[in-house]
């Protein structure tokens, strides 16, 4: 086998192999020669087969056989050779003009064919010891904890049918009934019956509920509507309907008293149970968001140490894939790049920045994962389906079917853990410094968050 570099350039590289015909033709003779007592052949006793006839026989096969494994065996010399680590899957470009792939395939001619591969560079990690990061920490307050029992309460509230002749105001529960229809004509989704709107909580299309106030029991009037333009369905969004709607019957709401009673009837023993059980999960919160800020920061850290050559292909792959989204998004949504204050060109631009941070990031965590031989074991994948799964009551064991038959799946998985193992691995080394903040400075300023690789 012969190998000439062709090319290097950057990151790319190109090399021209030739494997000899005589070559090919002994590892077709060592295969036949396997093959001879295996194979039976009308007048010929087992392994009594002539070579030349095994070869007429299945010559071409073996020799296509052949010069697959040839080119993989060749192809994994050189990149062991060269110690390259691989970006991307390698292209390789094989003989394609008819006569040439002819005498290649009967022994006549060499195996000649390209080798395209990008790789990785060589990344020099910076000391993650001089990182400086600040920790947004907030305490849970009471008045934080009043606010949300006032919110439990208030979605808790009992209601009731209202006296006869009635109207609906604001806060009121409507059970209605109607038929939609678009430019007189009924559409699909457009009917409903002794359906429960609760006027002011801006559940419906806008204005629904707002044309509902004044409605009593018995009544039926005309809505009038017009579907978002990021409705769901593409076919209804932005265009204008009409609702005959009858109100069936009008709830007015009453009061919570906030006390141990109320405390039961969620399923917990007094007030004070309660009000633990939202500080734990408002605490949960804070420990989310702290996490998220803390993260981004120590990512921004390393990306501004971290300035090396990407890639090509890997940059277009992670482009491709964010714009795909973008494009899906607006499509979604039915807004314009002019709707957000932009053009296709600029878009493309920033978007462009976004994936190639995302790549350097994703090359660089891998780079300290390796170095410092951080694993995600099997038992941190079981425990992470098991979760995912629990997220479908009632179809957990299908979801655990799914991930288990599916590798690609589990390697979604895997990927998450191992940079969340790196992240938790570098807090520890970094300068941090906590930061006494209030909720709405930890949850504000949230802009940029999408700037961090895929979790």
């Amino acid at each position: 086998m012969q190998v000439q570099e062709t090319l290097a350039e950057g990151l790319r590289r190109e090399f021209r192999v030739v494997v000899p015909a005589a070559e090919l033709d002994a590892k077709v003779d060592e295969r036949l020669a396997e093959l001879k007592n295996r194979v039976q052949i009308r007048g010929f006793r087992p392994g009594k087969v002539p070579l030349w006839h095994l070869k007429r026989v299945y010559g071409r096969s073996v020799m296509a056989e052949t010069i697959d494994a040839a080119v993989q065996e060749a192809n994994a010399k050189i990149v062991t050779d060269n110690a390259f680590r691989v970006a991307m899957e390698p292209k390789i470009t094989l003989p394609s003009e008819a006569d040439e792939v002819k005498a290649v395939i009967e022994g006549k001619a060499d195996l000649t064919y390209t080798l395209a591969l990008e790789i990785l560079p060589k990344i020099e990690i910076a000391d993650v010891r001089s990182i400086k990061l600040e920790k947004p920490v907030a305490a849970v307050t009471d008045e934080e904890i009043d606010a949300a029992l006032d919110r439990l309460a208030q979605q808790n509230r009992p209601f009731s049918a209202k006296s006869e002749g009635a109207m609906a105001e604001p806060g009121d529960r409507v059970i209605v009934s109607f038929t939609g229809t678009i430019d007189g004509k009924p559409f699909e989704g457009g009917n409903a019956e002794d359906i429960t709107v609760e006027i002011g909580t801006k559940t419906f299309i806008p204005g629904f509920e707002d044309q509902l106030v004044g409605m009593a029991e018995g009544d039926t009037r005309s809505v009038n509507v017009t579907f978002p333009t990021n409705y769901l369905n593409a076919e209804l969004a932005g265009k204008a309907a009409v609702f005959e709607v009858t109100a069936k019957a009008v709830h007015a709401p009453g009061s919570v008293e906030i006390n141990d009673e109320f405390a039961k009837s969620l399923g917990l023993e007094s007030l004070a149970r309660l009000r633990d059980a939202i500080k734990d999960r408002l605490a949960r919160e804070h420990a989310t968001a702290t996490r998220r800020r803390v993260k981004r920061a120590l990512l921004d850290a390393l990306d501004e140490r971290h300035q090396l050559e990407l890639p090509p292909t890997l940059i277009e792959e992670e482009f491709n894939n964010v714009w795909r989204t973008v494009l899906g998004d607006l499509e979604q949504q039915g807004r314009s790049f002019a709707d957000e204050d932009t053009t296709e060109e600029k878009a493309k631009e920033e978007y462009r920045k976004l994936a190639e941070r995302r790549v350097r990031l994703g090359l660089v965590l891998a780079e300290i994962g390796d170095k410092n031989q951080i694993k995600v074991t099997d038992d941190e994948v079981s425990r992470a389906v098991v979760e995912r799964a629990r997220q479908f009551p009632g179809q957990e064991q299908q979801v655990w079917d799914y991930y288990r038959k599916n590798p690609q799946m589990l390697a979604s998985l895997r990927a998450p853990l191992f940079e969340e193992k790196v992240v938790d691995f570098l807090l520890e080394l970094a300068n941090v410094t906590e930061k006494e903040v209030t909720r709405e400075e930890l949850f504000a300023d949230n802009e940029g968050e999408d700037a961090q690789p895929p979790a």
